[in-house]
């Protein structure tokens, strides 16, 4: 797969699913909303989407609001954006049917979290990813041991990817040291900007793509960011960067799903509701978040 197939490079939004409360009072996902927040992302300069991650509230999906939304994100989909769901489950063998829901639907790849029902050793982690793996489609391994407890360390990721089993990492520590060690252990090895707060960091060190949550609310800032950063020009990126921190760093908090949503209604986009257990910010959260997100409006950001 030569650099430009990739279909993982750019930037990829985790996109957050539009859920509206039906005649009895429940929150159903709003397929045709979701399918308009693709085709305005495209629009406004991102390169694909991850559906069912973490910020799409996959946890909470029925089987077939799960399917639904991936089959609804590639209908969707201009020529050339990319959707690549999020396969994670707690077995492997439920992770890669979804992982065949995927091809099916005709997604080019899927992100996958290691087992994160427990905390997984090596050999744990190996089979999963082996297991996926058989559904033919390419991996993109997402290391998240803030929440998984499971840290896909870069000598684990180095065995991963010399097995053929990823081509990519989403890598979300926060930790930008660690993609010079992963580099140097697995050279053909893409690391992934994976945490927003520190996608300037990673963009000039080389990071060819960014799975990125808050492109939701801001997709054309964010697009310039990347481009800017990751051609060197720090005079247009870092002061983007200034302005878009205060919201970026949400993307590490517990409450990311909310800040992100809240922050779409602020600037003109549904986020909506979550889904239990979430629960509304509280009344500071909310506040930080309305006034970092009017300071980026209010500087021309989109």
């Amino acid at each position: 797969m030569n650099a430009q197939a990739k279909p993982w490079h750019g930037v990829l939004v985790a996109t957050a699913l539009p859920l509206r409360e039906d005649p009895a009072g429940r929150l159903a996902v709003d397929f045709d909303g979701y399918a308009e927040h693709l085709t305005w992302l495209a629009a406004n300069g991102c390169h694909g989407v991850v559906p069912n991650g973490s910020l799409g509230e996959y946890q909470t999906l029925t089987a077939e609001e799960r399917a639904r939304v991936v089959t609804t994100a590639v209908e969707a989909a201009p020529e050339g954006f990319t959707v690549m769901p999020g396969v994670a489950a707690y077995g492997a063998d439920e992770a890669r049917r979804w992982a065949e829901q995927a091809a099916e639907a005709g997604a080019p790849a899927v992100m996958l979290l290691p087992p994160n029902a427990y905390r997984a050793d090596e050999r744990a982690v190996l089979a999963h990813y082996r297991e996926v793996a058989r559904a033919g489609l390419p991996v993109v391994a997402y290391n998240n041991p803030i929440d998984t407890k499971v840290d896909l360390v870069p000598e684990l990721l180095a065995e991963l990817y010399h097995e053929g089993l990823i081509g990519a990492v989403k890598e979300f520590t926060g930790d930008v040291r660690r993609g010079y060690r992963i580099h140097e252990l697995a050279p053909g090895l893409d690391v992934l900007c994976g945490s927003d707060d520190v996608a300037l960091e990673l963009a000039v060190a080389g990071s060819p793509g960014w799975i990125a949550g808050y492109p939701n609310a801001f997709p054309r800032a964010c697009a310039e960011l990347w481009r800017a950063a990751t051609a060197g020009d720090l005079t247009t990126a870092l002061p983007l960067y200034r302005t878009l921190h205060p919201l970026l760093r949400w993307d590490a908090r517990t409450e990311f799903v909310q800040a992100i949503k809240f922050s779409m209604d602020i600037a003109g986009r549904y986020g909506g509701p979550c889904r239990h257990p979430r629960v509304p910010l509280t009344a500071e959260h909310a506040d930080t978040v309305r006034k970092a997100t009017e300071k980026a409006l209010a500087e021309g950001l989109v």
